[in-house]
This record gives C-alpha cells, structure tokens and sequence, in this order.
C-alpha cells in the first residue's frame, strides 16, 4: 500500500439514547409528588394540620376539679355568683354527680350562676304567693350554664309549675324548703336533659325567698 493512501476515518461514536433518561426523571419526579400528596392527606386526616388538632378533647360538659375553680370576679360564665353554701338547699337528688370526696369536701368545683329574674307564683290551695330568687351550682364547666341561658324559657317554666304545686307546709319551714330546692334541680335537669341531653345541675339555692 503506498504511503500517500489514506486510512479511512473511523466511523463517528452513536450518541447515546437520552430517552432512557428522561423517563426515569419523569418517574422520580411522579414519584416525589406522589409521596408528597400522600404526605398531606395522611397528616389532614390525622388532624395534624387543618381542623381541630387530634391532641383536643371533647367540648364538653367537663367535670371542673377542684385546682380549677373560679374565684368571684373571675370568668364571665360562672363563678362570679358564688359565696358558699346555703343553709337552705342540700344537695340535689342523684343526677349523675360525683359523690362528694368525704369529710374533706366535694372533690370537684362548684360553678354558680344566678338567674336574672325572680319567679312569682301561687301557693297550691292557698292565698299566699311565693316570690324567690334562685341560683344553681355544677361541677361541670360553663357547658351547663350556656345550656341553661339557651333554654332560658323552658327553665322558667319548669320552675314556676314546681313553685306552683307547693303548699304553704312547704314554704314555712326548713325541711321544706330544702325539699323545694331539691324538686327544682329536677325539674332544671329534667329540661336541659330533654333538650340539650345532659342535665348537670347539682344544686339549687335561694337567693331570695319572700311569701306573702
């Protein structure tokens, strides 16, 4: 072969397919979002973001303990009506309330609210009428005291047929003053029951009591 010939030139390298490449990108891309997606619905439904936290607790009613109470003047709910025990109320009738924790007291705190109006009413077979003033008492949170303000008129009601069907051995004496007060705390929870499906008073107490 003589010098002056000319070796062929080697023929060009084929670049290597991109495609393969492409699609893989694609796939960890899809792949990505698709974690991510599932991320998000796992954590919306688990409460971890959006809507209530999954750490809440019910709304109520709750049992207040006693390192809770309200002090007067505390609160716009409960507790600004509060001034200790009547001598005229024993506690109500069992209503699903905690028993008290012995000698000690109540193992739970007492939310008191007053009613704004007084009730008057006429004495069973009598020619007297009554007019009282009443607050109530609960160991649960301000669920109970809402519920009362929402069913205001139907509480009234119950309250003035209760007075209504006393007699005057009733209102002249202590034990039955005591007995009254037991009558309207069931006939409260008896209403609040009916339309909110828990009662939760525990006791009432007079704040006024005048017969004439």
């Amino acid at each position: 072969m003589s010098d002056t010939e000319t070796t062929p030139a080697a023929a060009p390298a084929k670049p290597k397919g991109k495609l393969p490449k492409i699609i893989m990108l694609v796939v960890g891309v899809l792949v990505l979002i698709g974690g991510g997606i599932g991320a998000g619905l796992y954590a919306a439904g688990s409460g971890l973001i959006g809507g209530k936290s999954a750490k809440a607790g019910p709304a109520g009613p709750r049992l207040v303990p006693k390192s809770e109470q309200k002090h007067p003047g505390e609160g716009k709910e409960g507790g600004g009506h509060g001034g200790g025990e009547s001598a005229e109320a024993k506690p109500a009738e069992d209503h699903g309330m905690p028993t008290p924790a012995g000698e000690g007291g109540e193992r739970y705190a007492s939310n008191y609210y007053a009613m704004e109006k007084d009730f008057t009413a006429n004495l069973q077979d009598s020619v007297h009428f009554l007019q009282v003033g009443i607050a109530i008492s609960t160991p649960y949170d301000d669920t109970v005291i809402r519920n009362l303000k929402t069913n205001d008129i139907a509480v009234r009601s119950a309250v003035l047929m209760t007075l209504g069907d006393t007699s005057e051995d009733q209102v002249f004496t202590s034990e039955g003053k005591q007995a009254l007060a037991k009558r309207l705390a069931v006939a409260i929870n008896r209403v609040l029951k009916e339309k909110e499906g828990f009662g939760g008073v525990g006791n009432v107490y007079f704040t006024n009591f005048v017969v004439q």
